[in-house]
């Protein structure tokens, strides 16, 4: 999709796909994706999207100086707590932010504030529908507009997913897996309208002699009169046959268009999203499976986007600090595995107590600072 404002702008070399918009002859049934949210339209779209989005704003970050023996923790700055300022916090910012990248591959967002280093400490997101990016074609820097105006390149902020050789903005997966999930709304509309609309007749009442208008709207007024408000069966006579017309529901709601379509919007998002959300993929799913899916989730589909925030949090950050999600509150799992994990730490003196019981929302305790003491030797003993 591209759009011009100005001869400065450049054409790209490799244009991103149009998205389907309503015409004439009716395309994916008037489904009209243009806007970022209308593609959540379908279920595993948004499911797929929500899920990664909701575990990247909720997992605890925190900011470190050093590494090995020097590494510390330090306080989070600012634009860690409310980097809007709104009052919203943290996690409802990211929740935006990662939306915003999951369906438009790109976050937009204008700089209010900076610290006297010339930090962001305040910065506010754009709707990404809203702002229009290129390069200008005599000296090569980002142009930008938002709503319409021109804005200040100082002022706006950018962070951009699948990048492209070249580009200026990061790859769209509404734009070019739009066939897809166009489909599977339009199979979803259609089943719908079958039944509210009326688009098909239950039964047809016929007679083997030729009949006017006149005579065929009696005959029908007079069939549905004598089944209203009665179960009793109906007595035909004189050439007249009824035929009700049975459609199966997986015609009338294109129920396996809309199972593939589902599983194929899932992976948009990681190759094992459909397995991990219970989308009928063709495999077969059984307890080893689904023991695996946390460890799946995290691995195919939400750890790039937890390296993508550490880095753009880290840009953020005064020279020198780092930010790091904790990926351990992704591998919760039930009260005997977490209690052997534990236990193994602690006998080999990765953690202390008081860390511990941290983890498992308990209060610290007086001896709990200190490691473990060291397991004595084991002694063998011959026979």
């Amino acid at each position: 999709m591209s759009l011009f404002f100005g001869r400065s702008e450049r054409r790209d070399a490799f244009p991103t796909p149009e998205i389907p918009r309503p015409s004439a002859g009716g395309t994916f049934a008037r489904v009209n994706l243009s806007r970022a949210e209308a593609s959540l339209q379908k279920v595993a779209v948004w499911s797929a999207t929500d899920l990664i989005a909701s575990l990247v704003s909720t997992l605890p970050i925190d900011v470190f100086s050093g590494k090995g023996k020097a590494r510390k923790e330090m306080p989070k700055p600012r634009v860690m707590l409310d980097p809007a300022g709104d009052g919203y916090g943290l996690g409802d910012w990211l929740y935006q932010y990662m939306m915003s990248l999951l369906l438009r591959g790109n976050g937009y967002g204008k700089t209010v504030d900076r610290d006297r280093l010339g930090n962001p400490t305040q910065i506010v997101l754009h709707h990404p529908d809203t702002v229009r990016g290129w390069r200008d074609e005599k000296t090569g820097m980002p142009q930008w507009r938002v709503g319409g105006k021109t804005v200040d390149p100082e002022e706006m902020w950018h962070r951009r997913a699948y990048p492209s050789p070249g580009g200026l903005l990061g790859l769209s997966p509404v734009e070019h897996h739009a066939g897809t999930i166009g489909l599977g709304i339009a199979a979803a509309r259609f089943g719908r309208q079958w039944f509210e609309d009326g688009a098909h007749p239950s039964g047809m009442l016929t007679n083997d002699k030729p009949l006017d208008a006149k005579q065929a709207k009696t005959a029908k007024e007079r069939f549905l009169a004598s089944l209203s408000g009665s179960r009793d069966v109906a007595v035909l006579g004189a050439g007249w046959k009824y035929q009700q017309i049975q459609v199966s529901p997986n015609e009338s709601q294109f129920l396996e268009t809309q199972r593939y379509t589902a599983a194929e919007c899932a992976r948009i998002y990681g190759p094992g999203m459909p397995e991990i959300l219970g989308y009928d993929s063709g495999g077969s799913m059984t307890y080893a499976n689904v023991e695996q899916r946390s460890l799946d989730l995290l691995t195919y589909a939400v750890d790039k986007w937890l390296v993508r925030g550490e880095e753009m949090f880290t840009s953020l950050l005064p020279e020198g600090q780092y930010a790091k999600f904790n990926r351990a509150a992704l591998s919760r799992t039930d009260l005997l595995t977490r209690t052997r994990a534990h236990a193994i730490a602690l006998q080999n003196r990765w953690t202390v107590p008081n860390e511990v019981r941290d983890l498992e929302d308990l209060v610290p305790v007086p001896w709990g600072d200190e490691p473990a003491a060291a397991p004595p030797p084991k002694v063998q003993i011959d026979d």
